[in-house]
């Protein structure tokens, strides 16, 4: 039987365009799919493409470069500490404390893991030392809705940890046996950041021609300007909680 409608949470299993076959395969079969589409999807999981079309739209983001190979760091003239990460993973896999870089010797450690455990390019940003958040966004056109704006704390995160919404916090510290709560909800900011950062987010949202729902995160600079981190079109259960 043909479905009238599929309500696409599938994630894909290999590729950087994984997020992408679902969602093209109903449009060639012409089946009407919830969610963003397979552009959106594949431009929001590369997240240096992302981050191009953000920083032409002036959007704020982190200063970034992207090594595909270990000679391309003699390029990064940011300031320390840096952030390391795979160009195209999702629910913080290949982000461990190891990530924060403090100097040359742990880049090149990081960005050696990245191309070689992940067989792919390492994003390489600046590390945004402000609040962080979360924000839930719905609908469409006039009818979009940004939900109550969630910050990620991490005051009770061990000493040992750095203070990033990583692998290690997302799924090795907060398990249901574990009384381990990041979450506030609704945030406590005052009504001026909480404009800005709905601002910053509606504008993404519209800029990478989100769908239906989004969940896009946002961290502060040192100056307490709101940066966009990551735009996941197609957040999963436990991203939205």
């Amino acid at each position: 039987m043909r479905p009238d409608i599929v309500f696409n949470f599938a994630e894909g299993l290999v590729g950087v365009n994984r997020e992408s076959h679902i969602p093209a395969l109903l449009e060639m079969l012409q089946i009407p799919y919830s969610g963003s589409d397979a552009l959106t999807l594949g431009i929001c999981l590369d997240k240096s493409r992302a981050k191009e079309i953000l920083t032409y739209h002036k959007i704020p983001n982190a200063k970034f470069l992207v090594a595909n190979q270990l000679e391309d760091i003699a390029d990064t003239h940011f300031d320390f500490p840096l952030i390391v990460k795979p160009i195209s993973e999702g629910s913080s896999k290949g982000i461990f404390s190891s990530s924060f870089v403090k100097n040359t010797q742990e880049l090149e450690d990081e960005v050696r893991r990245i191309l070689f455990t992940y067989n792919q390019p390492a994003l390489i940003e600046e590390f945004l030392s402000g609040r962080e958040f979360t924000v839930a966004v719905l609908g469409n056109g006039d009818e979009i809705e940004v939900l109550p704006i969630i910050e990620i704390r991490y005051e009770d995160f061990p000493e040992d940890v750095v203070p990033l919404y990583s692998y290690e916090a997302k799924w090795i510290l907060d398990t249901k046996e574990n009384n381990f709560d990041v979450f506030k909800c609704p945030a406590k900011i005052d009504s001026k950041l909480e404009d800005k950062i709905k601002e910053t987010v509606l504008r993404t949202y519209n800029v990478l021609r989100c769908k239906d729902w989004s969940r896009i995160d946002v961290r502060l600079d040192k100056n307490g300007i709101p940066n966009i981190i990551e735009i996941n079109p197609l957040p999963d259960r436990k991203s939205v909680v």
